[in-house]
């Protein structure tokens, strides 16, 4: 399949794989916010595909249907291309863990030996969008920020991957993510 699957497809894909209704309300308050961080990245001229983010938002956690580890990016991928489902989503799916994890800490974490960090700004928004949604509350990026802090120490990668793709894509949308 090389067209992109609707809103609708991708809630019943969601079902079909076997996430939680919460699961389920996280994708879509993760997509809901990706949408919305996208359109301010349009308005300040930014291209932006919004399609994707939307339904890369929906799909990101399609592993979470079998796992809740890390791993959820890889089964979530093989989901996906079970699925036929077009690269662009396979790789939101891919690299939206952490912050992006490197080729290095992939091994540490017996990932497969690639690199997980986010490339394209829809993969960016995606991740990052992930990272405001706590369970099924949206939290501003300090508090996202602080559990990071909390979760991997002040000087870790993590946190600075955090706080590069925040300024990043803030350069974007100054408005709105200056409220996050």
């Amino acid at each position: 399949m090389n067209r992109l699957i609707t809103s609708q497809e991708a809630l019943e894909l969601l079902w079909k794989a076997g996430c939680s209704p919460q699961v389920i309300q996280h994708c879509q308050m993760v997509s809901n916010l990706a949408v919305k961080l996208a359109r301010k990245q349009r308005q300040g001229k930014i291209k932006v595909n919004i399609p994707l983010v939307r339904i890369g938002g929906l799909l990101h956690d399609i592993g979470r249907s079998k796992t809740h580890t890390i791993t959820h990016a890889i089964v979530g991928v093989d989901i996906a291309q079970s699925e036929n489902l077009p690269p662009s989503i396979i790789q939101i799916i891919e690299r939206h863990i952490g912050s992006g994890i490197s080729i290095d800490e992939a091994e540490k974490l017996n990932l497969p030996k690639k690199s997980y960090i986010p490339e394209t700004l829809e993969e960016k928004l995606v991740s990052y969008a992930d990272k405001l949604i706590e369970g099924n509350l949206e939290i501003r990026f300090d508090e996202a920020l602080h559990r990071y802090i909390l979760k991997f120490g002040e000087s870790s990668v993590m946190v600075k991957r955090l706080q590069q793709l925040h300024s990043e894509l803030q350069q974007g949308s100054e408005e709105l993510l200056s409220k996050c």
